[in-house]
């Protein structure tokens, strides 16, 4: 087993130092590397225009994720809408919630989030609000399939806000990596995109959720670690038994 001394983590680095990256960084003496392989970018005002979504005929806003929040306001401004104080607000995640007092002032009547951190968790707020009329911003890599929202009976309306594009590597980026992290499919994609003649060979490839896992090997990749399982919930917890593993085996030899 070749040993692992460089690792890419395909997001951005995390803003707290007691992340679990950085103690894995020190105890096992490898460089880790936050380098993400796709960024976001919003829609244009001129490209939202041309799905004929007018904002200002909503009551509701279903968000799903902060990036959503970011992009909803910004084309609210460059539209020149004014949000109105009765507007309400669902998140799938109190973290998402708290995120809205960036743009709005924060008060627990109009804003209701998940306690389980999924869509699922909001069926009873939306339940009680079934007559306003929802708006659902969404990026362009969504499924675009909302059964809870139908099965509920509510009226809403998907809206495409942002859109998810591979981060290129330059010629002058080094990329001599002996495990490569990923967390989405498109991270796969850019993979791809950026080395279309990546031949794996000793590099390591760790994913995070099963569609990710699923997208390395219908690429014809060798998947090495994954998480969550039942013994790693975490990506970190998966890569740092990796990497005991790897050390146990090198003492052996």
């Amino acid at each position: 087993m070749s040993k692992i001394k460089k690792i890419l983590v395909s997001q951005p680095r995390p803003d707290n130092e007691k992340s679990p990256y950085f103690a894995i960084a020190e105890k096992y003496g490898v460089d880790i590397v936050f380098r993400p392989f796709i960024k976001v970018e919003g829609v244009s005002a001129k490209e939202f225009r041309q799905q004929k979504v007018y904002i200002e005929e909503y009551t509701a806003i279903i968000f799903t994720a902060r990036t959503a929040i970011d992009h909803f306001f910004r084309l609210c401004s460059e539209l020149r809408v004014t949000i109105p104080d009765t507007m309400k607000y669902f998140c799938t995640s109190e973290q998402i919630a708290n995120y809205l007092q960036k743009y709005i002032q924060y008060r627990k009547r109009k804003v209701n989030f998940s306690e389980t951190g999924k869509l699922d968790g909001l069926q009873a707020h939306l339940t009680r609000h079934k007559t306003e009329n929802f708006l659902l911003p969404i990026s362009d890599v969504s499924n675009g399939e909302f059964p809870l929202l139908d099965k509920i009976g509510i009226k809403y309306k998907k809206t495409i806000m942002y859109r998810t594009v591979s981060n290129d590597f330059t010629p002058e980026e080094e990329f001599n990596y002996d495990m490569l992290v990923f967390f989405s499919p498109a991270g796969i994609n850019s993979l791809l995109k950026n080395f279309p003649n990546f031949e794996q060979g000793d590099i390591k490839i760790g994913t995070l959720g099963m569609t990710t896992a699923k997208a390395v090997t219908d690429a014809g990749l060798r998947l090495d670690v994954s998480a969550p399982t039942p013994q790693f919930p975490s990506i970190t917890a998966a890569i740092e038994n990796f990497l005991k593993e790897q050390t146990k085996a090198s003492k052996k030899k």
